[in-house]
């Protein structure tokens, strides 16, 4: 069958069945217009972003200085007060990237080639290149006396290419290419050179390269000598490694582990190494013992000791106060969908602090002053704005408040007209999961309603999160307001910080343990609440959500009414090579995984109404792999909506209307197909 082509430049929505409306009729929220106004306020006018605060620590921690709302000055304040300064920070002069540290000198990639410019004369010179196309020189940097400099190449001439329309003449549009490694096929290869800042002397550094390839995460120069770190990550992210490099071209590897499944921990938040004791010693994030957990090394390689011991997961480091002898990280032990401050001592000798306060709950950060006796501290809940205030770190000693959100705070009063509910769903095999609960505005808990679940359900990612903003709250308020309960439900496999085993649980086949983990959560929470009407359940998602949306129609047809899949990857054999084979490895390797993880393989089991959306131009998860599906389905004799918006990419969010429109088709789609309100 010749697939449905991509190539009409129309606003197209393609149903290929009449759309019959189980509606009875639409709230007044909808009809009145409010609802889309809501829309409007929320992604063209951003009102319910709040106001970010932003400000530069001084060098010496005395004061901080920020751009304050219509004034074109800078203000300065004083760090142990909070007040207004006459005082002016001390001068620095930042160093800019690719100027050498005399600043006597200059970097300059162009035309392939990589070049040194006098910052004085203006003289240029070639030190590199030029390359073959498609072969890319990147982040070339100096060394710390400026007498190296290193910098990486990127060869992609091996990566397959794939075709991309040009919005151009509507009648005749223009074709580009685009590389996209695919699952299974050849991934850009890298190296590293080091040489003398003339150009003299090039060492390419005796990196393992194995003939699949391998991914580059950290490289940089120390601080304290000439001597490049460098993060090494196998194909599969099963190995990493640390080396390094000096420029005789000398490689020293100071850090290795291994995993069945995969050892980067928590994406790059937790990347690459904090040095302190002057480069002498290091602390890596690892999950090597079941838990995310940070270590302290020597520059030798050898294990110091662990510093954050005990059957919790760090979330993320902070920073180090070497002074003090402290290293800050972020965790929640007794709560996975939180954020808080703790420390330990240094030395390894000692109980874990919390910094935060106890009775704070939500999810905290802090942007900590040089010196790390203060910071700021935002904090905000699913429900409650961000308010950012300046505390003395010792003690949590508040000093002021400089961001309050006040007229948010207000403003969100008349839209959550009661608290969102996080819950903790236990299914049959004893298996804990946290979700959270909006109610609609006009909640009778005598009757019955619709379930409306929002879905992400891969690794990369938790929804359960207690964080204003999270998981398109401000949408899913909306939806809610318009007769549904709205759910969000994290399963096994998710990014929580439960444990590398909750993490890995689906390892090797997305989709089978996360459809059984949702729809188990869903009946325990019919058990739980009687005011759920599991006869009337709709499920939507974005990306992996949207994956997990087809996943959740096509393998449990009799326990999912309604279905609107945004972005999906039906054919995860299709997808990118970076994120897929992390999780599954190659089809070659892993054949049956692939084969349970693929939702057109399922698509027999539709029985409800779907809506599947994505853009023409999505460079993610492009067309071709939805059009597969599209085929099948048809050939299967399945009614199904599906819209295509033209040249959009992966967060639809391109051209004047769009942002609102998508929320209002599919907030039209589930009023249409799904009844609202009570019963």
């Amino acid at each position: 069958m010749k697939s449905i082509s991509y190539l009409a430049a129309v606003f197209l929505f393609v149903s290929f069945y009449p759309i019959q409306s189980d509606a009875q009729g639409y709230p007044t929220s909808w009809t009145d217009g409010t609802a889309r106004q809501r829309f409007q306020a929320i992604y063209e006018r951003g009102a319910m972003n709040g106001n970010r605060f932003s400000a530069t620590w001084w060098p010496d921690s005395q004061g901080f200085s920020t751009e304050q709302r219509g004034r074109q000055a800078r203000i300065h304040f004083d760090a142990a007060t909070g007040e207004v300064s006459e005082s002016t920070p001390p001068r620095l002069e930042k160093q800019q990237r690719f100027v050498s540290p005399n600043r006597e000198s200059k970097l300059e990639i162009r035309q392939r080639g990589l070049f040194v410019i006098n910052v004085q004369s203006g003289k240029r010179e070639r030190l590199m290149g030029p390359t073959p196309e498609d072969v890319q020189l990147r982040n070339p940097s100096w060394s710390p006396s400026g007498k190296f400099l290193a910098v990486t190449e990127s060869d992609s001439r091996n990566v397959r290419r794939r075709n991309m329309l040009v919005p151009s003449d509507p009648s005749y549009p223009g074709v580009r290419e685009q590389q996209f490694a695919r699952v299974g096929e050849k991934i850009t290869k890298y190296r590293i050179a080091i040489m003398e800042a003339d150009g003299k002397n090039k060492q390419w550094l005796p990196i393992e390269s194995p003939e699949e390839g391998f991914y580059l995460g950290l490289v940089e120069w120390l601080g304290d000598s000439d001597t490049l770190l460098i993060e090494w990550l196998s194909r599969s992210r099963d190995q990493r490694s640390f080396f390094l490099a000096s420029p005789d071209g000398q490689l020293e590897r100071i850090f290795h582990e291994t995993n069945p499944a995969w050892v980067v921990a928590s994406q790059a938040k937790n990347s690459g190494l904090l040095w302190f004791k002057d480069y002498q010693q290091f602390i890596v994030v690892s999950e090597t013992d079941g838990w995310r957990h940070a270590y302290r090394y020597g520059r030798d390689g050898k294990e110091m000791t662990l510093l954050t011991p005990g059957n919790f997961d760090l979330i993320e480091r902070s920073v180090i106060d070497e002074e003090g002898g402290w290293f800050y990280f972020y965790a929640s032990p007794d709560n996975a969908t939180e954020k808080y401050l703790f420390r330990v001592p240094l030395d390894g000798i000692g109980d874990m602090e919390k910094v935060t306060p106890s009775d704070q709950p939500g999810t905290h950060d802090y942007e900590f002053s040089p010196d790390l006796k203060f910071a700021f501290h935002t904090v905000s809940t699913f429900d409650t704005p961000p308010i950012t205030e300046l505390i003395q770190v010792e003690g949590h000693k508040s000093i002021k408040v400089l961001e309050s959100n006040q007229r948010l705070v207000e403003n969100t009063k008349a839209l959550i007209s009661r608290p969102t509910e996080f819950l903790n769903l236990k299914i049959e095999d004893g298996t804990e999961m946290d979700a959270w609960l909006i109610k609609p505005a006009e909640f009778d808990e005598s009757k019955k309603y619709p379930v409306f679940v929002y879905v992400y359900g891969e690794p990369h990612a938790q929804t359960v999160l207690n964080e204003w903003g999270a998981a398109q709250s401000h949408f899913l308020r909306v939806i809610a307001d318009l007769g549904y309960l709205v759910v969000s439900i994290d399963n096994r496999g998710t990014l929580a910080p439960k444990g590398a085993a909750w993490r890995r649980a689906a390892f090797g086949s997305l989709g089978p343990l996360s459809t059984e983990d949702q729809a188990a959560a869903l009946k325990a929470l019919g058990r739980e609440k009687p005011y759920v009407d599991l006869s009337r359940v709709g499920i939507w998602g974005w990306s992996g959500g949207g994956s997990n949306t087809l996943n959740a129609l096509f393998r449990k047809p009799d326990d999912y009414h309604v279905g609107i899949a945004v972005v999906p990857k039906p054919q995860p054999h299709l997808y990118n090579a970076w994120f897929q084979e992390i999780f599954m490895r190659t089809r070659e390797d892993n054949p049956e995984g692939y084969k349970q993880s693929a939702p057109i393989n399922f698509a027999e089991g539709l029985k409800g109404k779907l809506l599947i959306v994505t853009g023409s131009g999505e460079t993610n998860t492009h067309i071709q792999i939805i059009e597969g599906l599209i085929d099948r389905l048809v050939e299967l004799g399945k009614p199904f909506d599906y819209m295509v918006y033209p040249n959009r990419n992966h967060g639809l969010r391109e051209g004047p209307g769009t942002l609102v429109h998508v929320r209002m088709l599919i907030a039209r789609y589930l009023l249409d197909n799904l009844t609202p309100g009570p019963k």
